[in-house]
């Protein structure tokens, strides 16, 4: 270890920064978060520094860099592109024996300035001892995925009844298990989800049994998006890994099923046509069942839980009989798939509004309101409309769509087996005759297809080769 880690006090305590560039001012802004009082030497200042002076956040010293600037210091940067000036600071703050910190010169520093991930109070840090700050900073970028905003919050929580805990288990080893159960269960989640209320009545339960979580699980209402796993956010991520149940969708993509807890138990649930798994009904209490067994449920669906997805349904249910749940949105497949075809859903030029609509109605029918659809300037995204794209097409051109309105299906979206084709109103049965893909497809309709060949970026080896199937021009 080349380099002891330490946490510094250093709240309203005066430190030096040298230098008033933009390498200074991300010191600056570092030290003032911690509550410094920083005064910078400088001839010049950023901007930005010049903003914070005005603010009294900063003293400022309009000159070049003395060794009295160093007088009653508790630490030093060095943060000018001088290499003598910095030199100088370095060796004159180590004979004062105050830490200093060279900007991007190891062998100057007494300290270095790691990568950080602030979470306060809880705060962590990655150093490379100098050796390569880019690598820190990657290292930083997988850690931030893996630690949540809220852990400050249960921090707090953790520090307002540690004496608590500490007086109601003598045992140093008892203590350490209820911690261990506390903060990686159901009362971190809850803090998580912002539930303090939640999070400290149950808190009082687990104290007073003796155990936290005793009895009642929780669900995980989580949307895996349009199949992409790096589409996914951090909080879906970090429950995929917890969850002791995934109860999953026919649309949910195998990589992102693939990032669930490996030894969790998996109930497929999903809904073709005229072949369902398992009715609505049925999901919802297998949903609550679980819960009360005193699993952490995840319930995974495709695209986000609360478009198409009947996710306020489940939650309704677990609402009415008192289940903790929590819901995690997801990228929907129509602004997953457009982005990823090249199509934006709205644009100044074509299109001022955006319409999403299900192709499948409950009792089976395409009864919906053509007039408001066939509307001019808007972008309309149908889901699970491929079994009824003939009457859709028919029903649009009928209230006043003309049949040469660009349309296109996107197959398998945001994925490597991604496919796109591209026409009219007018020849997308035939093209769906012809090329017959498969759900999950998602039909675009309105001028902003036009732009799919200019602005298309997502490129696939299957999909090479593939480009409209019909002119739109």
């Amino acid at each position: 270890m080349d380099f002891l880690p330490i946490f510094l006090d250093v709240k309203n305590r005066p430190c030096l920064v040298v230098g008033g560039g933009d390498v200074a001012l991300r010191k600056v802004s570092l030290l003032r978060q911690a509550g410094a009082r920083v005064r910078v030497v400088s001839p010049e200042l950023h901007p930005s520094l010049g903003r914070m002076l005005g603010d009294g956040e900063i003293s400022h010293v309009a000159r070049n860099y003395q060794a009295s600037d160093l007088d009653e210091c508790i630490l030093a940067v060095a943060a000018t592109d001088d290499a003598a000036t910095n030199r100088a600071v370095s060796e004159q703050a180590k004979s004062l024996r105050i830490p200093v910190n060279v900007v991007d010169q190891p062998r100057l520093c007494s300290f270095i300035v790691p990568s950080i991930i602030d979470r306060s109070p809880v705060v962590a840090a990655v150093s490379t001892g100098g050796a390569s700050p880019v690598l820190a900073r990657l290292i930083r970028a997988r850690l931030e995925t893996l630690i949540p905003a809220g852990y400050g919050r249960l921090a707090e929580l953790a520090a307002r009844f540690r004496d608590r805990v500490k007086a109601r288990f003598a045992s140093p080893t008892d203590r350490r298990l209820f911690w261990d159960n506390v903060l990686q269960g159901g009362v971190a989640e809850r803090v998580f989800s912002g539930h303090m209320a939640e999070a400290d009545a149950a808190m009082e339960l687990a104290l007073g049994q003796n155990a936290p979580d005793q009895g009642m699980g929780e669900v995980y209402l989580v949307g895996g998006g349009p199949g992409d796993p790096d589409l996914l956010t951090f909080r879906a991520m970090r429950l995929m890994q917890q969850a002791d149940v995934v109860v999953y969708d026919r649309l949910v993509a195998k990589a992102v099923l693939e990032m669930t807890r490996r030894d969790a138990d998996r109930i497929y649930v999903g809904k073709e046509r005229n072949n369902h798994a398992m009715r609505q009904e049925e999901i919802n209490r297998l949903l609550a069942d679980l819960a009360k067994q005193g699993k952490r449920v995840l319930r995974l669906k495709g695209g986000d839980p609360f478009i198409f997805g009947r996710g306020g349904e489940e939650i309704d249910t677990l609402a009415q009989e008192g289940i903790p749940f929590q819901v995690v949105p997801g990228v929907t497949a129509a602004a997953g798939c457009a982005s990823y075809a090249g199509i934006p859903l709205t644009h100044r030029d074509y299109a001022q509004s955006v319409t999403f609509v299900t192709g499948h109605l409950k009792d089976g029918s395409i009864n919906l309101n053509w007039p408001q659809l066939a509307q001019p300037h808007q972008t309309v995204v149908f889901y699970m409309g491929l079994h009824g794209l003939p009457v859709i097409a028919e029903q649009l051109v009928a209230h006043g769509l003309p049949p040469e309105t660009p349309a296109a299906l996107v197959e398998q979206g945001t994925t490597h087996q991604q496919k796109v084709y591209t026409g009219t109103l007018a020849s997308l049965p035939s093209i769906v005759e012809k090329e017959d893909p498969k759900p999950p497809t998602l039909i675009i309709v309105g001028e902003v297809v036009r732009l799919h060949e200019k602005l298309s970026w997502f490129k696939t080896p299957e999909a090479s080769g593939q480009g409209a199937t019909s002119p739109v021009d």
